[in-house]
């Protein structure tokens, strides 16, 4: 079984908006991650840790996947306490004022091992907190 995170937000803002808050290290801020040495060249690395500073998970990162204003893909791993890797995968649909973004994180049954902070389920709370509350705030103030 495949266990894929998918989260579907329709938000009030032009892709050409919703493409820089997603790819603006400086707009990430204020509604995502503080990841300092962000980057949407191919193949640049990142990592960050979760909001709180208890800095518990290490995420890291490669941008596999870039076409502006449509998609940004991205690997996610935890290095301290798997090798396996998942994907994100954020697509933006335009629909002039408004912006269909469709999140995607793949590959979660590879960190089901790993106890429930790893779970399918808390992943999908996270990525709807993330997506449908925290940028669609962020991005239609």
């Amino acid at each position: 079984m495949h266990d894929n995170v998918v989260i579907k937000q329709r938000v009030n803002a032009p892709a050409d908006k919703v493409w820089n808050a997603l790819t603006d290290k400086a707009q990430m801020k204020n509604w995502y991650f503080d990841i300092d040495d962000f980057s949407t060249d191919l193949h640049t690395e990142f990592s960050f840790y979760e909001s709180g500073g208890e800095n518990k998970y290490r995420h890291q990162g490669q941008i596999l996947e870039v076409i502006p204003q449509e998609k940004l893909k991205y690997s996610w791993t935890y290095p301290e306490f798997s090798k396996e890797k998942t994907i994100v995968k954020w697509n933006l649909q335009d629909e002039g004022d408004q912006t269909l973004v469709i999140l995607t994180h793949k590959g979660l049954e590879y960190l089901e091992h790993l106890g429930e902070e790893f779970s399918k389920d808390s992943f999908d709370r996270a990525w709807t907190e993330i997506v449908s509350i925290k940028f669609k705030n962020y991005i239609e103030q």
